[in-house]
């Protein structure tokens, strides 16, 4: 018999016949193909630490001849696989433990506050060890017990010491699937690569070594960690934990064979397989399990051949908000996958629900397989033909004939608590079990008593009821409001627990409630008996079950395509090229598309080593945020393998996407709005090269107009020494006039037009959203804005007076030489004449031509250098 959620029950301790220990349900479960284990004192023994000198925190046992312990190959009888792990767990690993918390009450100090555990006090009750990491409970009717939207993944970070500080490993793990991923990467001194990683991870915890967060001593990539993570729960554990030769032992233990070339790319890489070795330790503690051999999916994720975009970039771009629904009817393999391989280690009813669920899941799935490579057989293109094959595995059909010889054809996934419920009591094929038959057909029973029950009730009553169902009561009556039989609007008194949602009342009665709980005792005995078959079946499936990792990729990649897909044919979308010029024609923000009843006005960029540098201008609500932010998201479009919204498209390679849009105060880190420009820009200075995308916004306008221009103009000096491609939209005309010293400046504005009032006789801003050449006409628009509100006409008088003063003294000062007129034209011409060379394509006769025109521009520059000097002899 399954016993209820509630009961506790002792397990043997092998070894020792006379010890027994109470496991209680809230003693963490295990997931992901954990599986109980034996372990010894020996065997369990803590690894010393390593002599390897570069190693943070990671210090391997290469002396020690223990090793990781090593799950069966095969699964033991129920109860021979589960006992205590006090001698091990309780003595010699949770005193290694200590758990950080970023409250408020720690935030004053260099580093989070510290906490011991009850285990390391002497206390081995080990329900009193409290962990950050989720329990995860057996639900019936999902495929994960942890909510889709919560955050799951636990990450181990560590850093080399000494010569090799800078050099991170990363390894974490999403406990809602059986998928590891390792990392290693050198950083520099603001470790921008390790927050970047951790906030695409969303970690629900930090693991790190005691040894980087020693009070007043503290490493600097764990207070960088714990100020950018603030609501993330961080533990530390011993650094002897970290151990590579463990981790590696763990990757070749535990690995699937498909993905066994990890170990290849991980055999030197010291530091993630010591942040693996941690993780996976720390899994093992909490969720009181091990991972069942083979069972786990793990993959090396470096960071070469990737564009960096960070946080900060990726929130104001609204990046992080993105839809996992795979194709059409296709189900979440990933969770899916996680509950079928794992092993529970009480047998539950939620447990057994849960199984059955997901093998009812898996058949589902299974079965659009075949639908799928139907669609995908016609397809010529090589990518399409890779996955095609992938779907042709033998195994899926293997396994769907293993579970079709159980599990009934009509058997499949239905929505509705009761659809479902239903399925799972008649998911088993029928003679396979006379008792679960005689159990299913007594279930059906009740359900027909209850019908009936509700059915005499409503005759005796001559009232309109129906029967109803839900997860938490059960079988409950329904009834409309309006229902004219009711005395004085009053229910008969043999119904209670009765409440009126809109427009209907919902009861019970007591006989209704007996009858619920006949029907939950006899589902009990159904689920138990099917969860024998199921656990059978999947004994014999589980060898061939890996195969749903391949599934898994080529759905989600086929959902990506296909949204790819979408974008081209729907939209006026083109393919874009890839040289060393940023060049789209009339391209569009295809956010806005979507979400706007017109269609965007569509702007061109062009953006080359000679002209890297574009400082845009314009009224406020002219535009440059926006357009900002189109350049920003057709580069990752393009980057990602998407159409772009435009009529042609040429992009760089970016390594790195950096923005400055966003201008809200931060109050966690009391921030006001210029500090907090400040800290992005400091940020950008220190991790932008030649190969970056800068885009700014409106730089400097937090602080008084005088320390915001200076700021503005050396920011602007600084990137453009880097030749880094950088769009920088700013109210100050001031600079516009930096032109006059760098060549590669290009001056663009957002033209606005003027429309006369005749009701209120003023002038009205009309805002056009086009991009144009050059320095903008439209002066003052604040003194405008001013203007158009209630502010007396005397003080808008006397703003006037000043500001064109101002403007005066300042164009004196910045008016250009002939000489520097004569350099620029000789500077744009030497620049196109190279990007000719560079990337023509052009025919003999069609190159001469453009050379000629290129001539004719060259030599049209000089006249005006000409009228430039004669200003200046006035």
């Amino acid at each position: 018999m399954l016993r209820p959620e509630s009961s506790p029950a002792s397990l043997p301790v092998p070894g020792d016949s006379s010890l027994s220990v109470e496991v209680r349900p809230q003693v963490p479960r295990c997931s992901l193909g954990l599986q109980e284990t034996p372990q010894s004192g020996p065997s369990a023994q803590a690894a010393s630490v390593s002599s390897r000198p570069d190693t943070s925190g990671a210090a391997g046992d290469r002396s020690s001849s223990s090793s990781c312990p090593r799950a069966p190959s095969a699964l033991p009888a129920q109860g021979s696989y589960c006992k205590s792990k006090r001698s091990y767990a309780e003595n010699t690993f949770a005193s290694d433990f200590t758990l950080g918390t970023s409250s408020s009450s720690a935030r004053g100090s260099t580093c989070p506050q510290m906490v011991k555990t009850p285990l390391s006090a002497g206390n081995h009750q080990r329900s009193g060890y409290k962990s950050w990491t989720p329990q995860m409970e057996y639900s019936a009717t999902s495929s994960s017990a942890v909510s889709a939207h919560s955050p799951s993944v636990v990450v181990a970070v560590v850093e080399g010491r000494g010569l090799a500080r800078g050099e991170i490993g990363m390894a974490s793990i999403d406990l809602k699937s059986p998928q590891i991923i390792l990392s290693q990467f050198a950083d520099n001194t603001t470790y921008a690569k390790v927050i970047t990683k951790l906030k695409i991870l969303s970690p629900l915890e930090i693991i790190m070594s005691n040894t980087a967060c020693v009070v007043g001593n503290s490493t600097k990539l764990f207070t960088l960690i714990t100020e950018n993570f603030k609501n993330v729960n961080f533990t530390t554990i011993q650094r002897k934990y970290f151990n590579e030769t463990k981790g590696l032992e763990y990757i070749e233990q535990l690995c699937t064979a498909e993905f066994s070339t990890v170990l290849m790319e991980v055999q030197s890489k010291y530091y993630c397989l010591a942040a693996v070795a941690a993780l996976l330790k720390y899994i093992e503690f909490i969720q009181n399990s091990l991972y069942a051999p083979k069972s786990l999916k793990i993959c090396f994720q470096g960071s070469e051949q990737t564009a960096m975009i960070d946080s900060s970039s990726a929130q104001n771009l609204e990046l992080l908000i993105n839809n996992q629904d795979s194709i059409a009817r296709f189900l979440d393999t990933e969770q899916l996958l996680s509950v079928l391989v794992q092993i529970p280690k009480q047998d539950t009813v939620n447990a057994a629900e849960s199984k059955i669920t997901n093998l009812i899941y898996l058949k589902h799935t299974l079965e659009l397989v075949d639908p799928l490579k139907i669609t995908l057989k016609n397809c010529n293109t090589p990518l399409f033909r890779a996955y095609y094959g992938s779907l042709e595995d033998k195994r899926f059909g293997i396994i769907l004939d293993k579970i079709k010889t159980v599990i009934n054809d009509d058997a499949r996934y239905m929505k509705g608590c009761l659809n479902m419920r239903t399925q799972k009591c008649y998911a088993v094929r029928s003679n396979i079990n006379e008792f679960l038959d005689i159990a299913r057909r007594t279930y059906t029973e009740i359900v027909d008593d209850i019908a009936g029950m509700i059915s005499q009730l409503a005759e005796k009553y001559s009232l309109p009821l129906r029967t109803s169902f839900s997860s938490a009561r059960g079988f409950f009556i329904q009834m409309t409001t309006d229902c004219t039989a009711l005395f004085n609007d009053k229910l008969p008194s043999e119904f209670i627990k009765i409440s009126k949602v809109k427009n209907s009342y919902s009861f019970t009665s007591t006989d209704l409630i007996k009858m619920n709980e006949r029907c939950q005792e006899s589902l009990r005995e159904i689920y138990h008996m099917t969860y024998m078959i199921v656990c059978k079946l999947l004994s014999e499936i589980y060898e061939h079950i890996h195969c749903l990792y391949k599934l898994s990729d080529t759905v989600s990649m086929l959902d990506m395509l296909l949204s790819f897909a979408h974008a081209c044919t729907l939209s006026d979308y083109v393919r874009p090229e890839f040289t060393d010029t940023l060049a789209i024609k009339q391209g569009w923000h295809p956010i806005l598309e979507k979400i706007s009843v017109e269609k965007p006005v569509a702007n061109n960029t062009y953006i080359t080593e000679g002209s890297n540098f574009v400082i845009i201008t314009g009224p406020n609500m002219s535009g440059k945020s926006t357009y900002l932010k189109q350049i920003a998201l057709c580069q990752i479009m393009a980057q990602i393998g998407s159409y772009v919204p435009a009529e042609y498209s040429s992009f760089r390679i970016a390594e790195q996407i950096f923005t400055r849009i966003s201008t809200d105060d931060d109050i966690e880190t009391n921030s006001s709005t210029f500090m907090k420009e400040m800290k992005e820009i400091a940020y950008i200075l220190h991790n932008a090269n030649d190969k970056s995308l800068i885009l700014i916004d409106e730089l400097g306008r937090g602080t008084n107009t005088e320390e915001g221009i200076g700021i503005c103009y050396a920011v602007c000096e600084y990137l453009l020494s880097l030749k880094a491609f950088t769009l920088f939209a700013t109210h100050f005309l001031e600079l516009c006039h930096i032109d006059v010293l760098y060549p590669n400046v290009e001056n663009m504005y957002f033209e606005v037009q003027h429309v006369k009032n005749t009701s209120r006789n003023k002038e009205a801003i009309l805002y056009t959203y086009k991009l144009s050449k050059g320095l903008t006409e439209e002066k003052n628009y604040g003194l405008k804005a001013a203007e158009a509100s209630s502010l007396p006409p005397s003080i808008v008088l006397d703003a006037k007076e000043i500001t064109t003063q101002i403007t005066r003294q300042i164009l004196q000062n910045q008016r250009s030489t002939p000489e520097m007129e004569r350099q620029r034209a000789v500077y744009h011409l030497a620049t196109r004449l190279v990007q000719t060379a560079r990337n023509s394509q052009l025919d003999p006769d069609s190159l001469r031509t453009y050379l000629s025109n290129l001539k004719r521009k060259y030599e049209a520059d000089f006249p005006r250098a000409e009228q430039v000097s004669g200003k200046t002899e006035e």
